[in-house]
């Protein structure tokens, strides 16, 4: 056998064998701390009993990973007989057993993932429902990626998934990935859509968790500064340029082509945004002049950021991607992404005194209470405060 998956589930750690050797579980079992389930076919560590002799087998693995992202199950590479081949037809005692488990260790990249048991057939009848609502592509990716999980993470097809499975999936989630709230609820529209419009079951989540409410992280003018001089690359620069000088989105600004910059107006149209809507926001001069020199040096004429394919635009990640490079680059410690650039403009026009209903426009919320919270970051009502610290010898 070359691949081990564990699980965990209801507080065991469950080590399914599709493919067993006996020879294995008697080394298992002479260390102490399992039982094989002949039933359902796999060997059964209760965790809060034997999580000392669990880790003395698994200390030895090189890492873990489940299908995409490493949440469940876990997958040991490589169980070798060299101890087994040996004495193939006899148990090794109580003190040869965890020298056999470390002899029998090794990496194996190439293994196989996990089953999957999300079936194509189903898969193919998600992406049709999803289509035919007009779902973003962005959107049917994380709906699939969702359903998919659970069923993998569970190894369950989606028909055995009962209500207490998904309980258990979401608690493995937000323990194992410490998702947020947003994410988390995206987790449960995507199995509810499944479970409604594809699979009609009855199931029903009954709580979702409480949006997280924290503050955007904003850069300083200086720090923007900074990062847009330290930046050498021509295109590059001019995508982090265009995401603070507009407040756009990252799937906006890899989108952007060139007819959607009207420079006689100084604006530029954001189609189809998030949730599918249009808008009109602002472009600054120093883009407008940085755009006459990009125009003419790469011969543009669709997309203004094309990927490594010519007629297909820069993929989101990459644009990320150019943003981490560029706050390393200047040592800039704050937890920040692409994203924090749009909330920095944000930011910077509402100290700046740009009335909050502008704000609103240019950013395309629907609610005025989301971009309120720029108000929570935003120093315009507190620079002429004075830290009580700073009075103390005054008063003294």
């Amino acid at each position: 056998m070359e691949v081990v998956y564990l699980f965990y589930e209801s507080g065991t750690i469950r080590i399914p064998f599709f493919d067993y050797d006996q020879r294995l579980f008697r080394i298992l079992i002479s260390v102490g701390g399992g039982v094989w389930d002949n039933i359902r076919k796999e060997f059964v560590f209760k965790r809060n009993e034997d999580t000392i002799r669990f880790n003395r087998i698994t200390s030895y693995i090189p890492y873990v990973q489940v299908w995409e992202n490493p949440i469940n199950p876990i997958r040991i590479f490589g169980l070798r007989e060299r101890q087994w081949q040996k004495t193939p037809d006899t148990a090794p005692d109580t003190s040869s057993a965890q020298k056999s488990i470390e002899d029998a260790v090794f990496a194996m990249p190439s293994a196989p993932p996990p089953p999957d048991k999300f079936p194509k057939h189903l898969q193919d009848q998600l992406e049709d429902e999803l289509r035919s609502r007009k779902y973003s592509r962005h959107t049917r990716s994380l709906y699939l990626y969702f359903n998919r999980l659970l069923c993998n993470t569970l190894q369950k097809p989606p028909e055995e998934i009962r209500q207490e499975d998904i309980t258990q999936f979401l608690a493995i989630v937000e323990k194992s990935k410490d998702y947020s709230a947003s994410s988390m609820n995206l987790a449960i529209s995507a199995i509810k859509f499944f479970y409604t419009s594809v699979l009609p079951k009855d199931i029903e989540v009954q709580h979702r968790p409480r949006q997280d409410k924290r503050l955007p992280v904003v850069l300083s003018k200086e720090e923007i500064k900074k990062m847009f001089m330290a930046e050498t690359n021509f295109k590059h620069r001019l995508l982090l340029m265009m995401v603070y000088a507009s407040g756009l989105r990252a799937g906006e600004v890899v989108s952007l082509k060139r007819q959607d910059i009207d420079i006689s107006r100084k604006t530029i149209n954001i189609r189809s945004g998030k949730g599918r809507k249009d808008r009109y926001t602002l472009v600054s001069e120093t883009v407008i002049n940085t755009l006459a020199e990009y125009y003419s040096r790469y011969n543009i004429t669709n997309w203004l950021f094309s990927g490594a394919d010519p007629n297909k635009h820069l993929v989101i990640r990459s644009a990320q991607h150019i943003f981490e490079r560029a706050l390393k680059r200047v040592k800039i410690e704050k937890a920040a992404s692409l994203h924090s650039l749009r909330h920095s403009f944000a930011t910077h026009l509402l100290e700046s005194g740009t009335d909050i209903r502008y704000i609103q426009e240019l950013l395309g919320h629907a609610s005025i209470q989301t971009t309120e919270r720029y108000t929570h970051v935003a120093r315009r009502k507190t620079l002429s405060i004075t830290s009580p610290l700073d009075t103390i010898d005054k008063e003294g």
